[in-house]
């Protein structure tokens, strides 16, 4: 038996304005996404799926959200430092909440955090060019 990776899930409070992040973070989504209570979105043989808590709270009624602190983040690359910076301001400038301003990290990329509207930490990050 192999088991293999397949489908990371967030739970949302609000389909529509998930979709709406995502969306901005370049990916895909159906068009009637946004009033759909289970969204999937292929990632190149990785899927990403949103459900609401309604969803959930269908086969688990006992269902109830993490309190003190995240469980899981999500990271996009970006292809530059320069696109690290552009995409947190057009990210914050949307509504979205700043958790950490682009900085460069002492692991060699332009790194910064934003928080989809559930408050999940979306990392934005692109590898430092090297002296050389």
């Amino acid at each position: 038996m192999t088991l293999r990776p397949a489908v990371i899930e967030l739970v949302v409070t609000d389909m529509a304005a998930s979709v709406a992040f995502y969306r901005r973070l370049g990916l895909e989504l159906p068009e009637d996404a946004g009033s759909a209570p289970h969204v999937e979105i292929d990632l190149g043989g990785l899927r990403l799926a949103l459900d609401t808590v309604e969803t959930i709270k269908s086969f688990d009624p006992g269902w109830t959200p993490p309190s003190g602190g995240h469980r899981a983040a999500l990271a996009f690359e970006c292809d530059s430092p320069a696109d690290v910076d552009v995409s947190y301001r057009r990210l914050t400038d949307a509504g979205a909440v700043g958790h950490l301003k682009p900085f460069d990290a002492f692991w060699g990329q332009r790194y910064a955090t934003v928080h989809d509207p559930d408050g999940t930490p979306i990392d934005l990050f692109a590898a430092q060019a090297t002296s050389g």
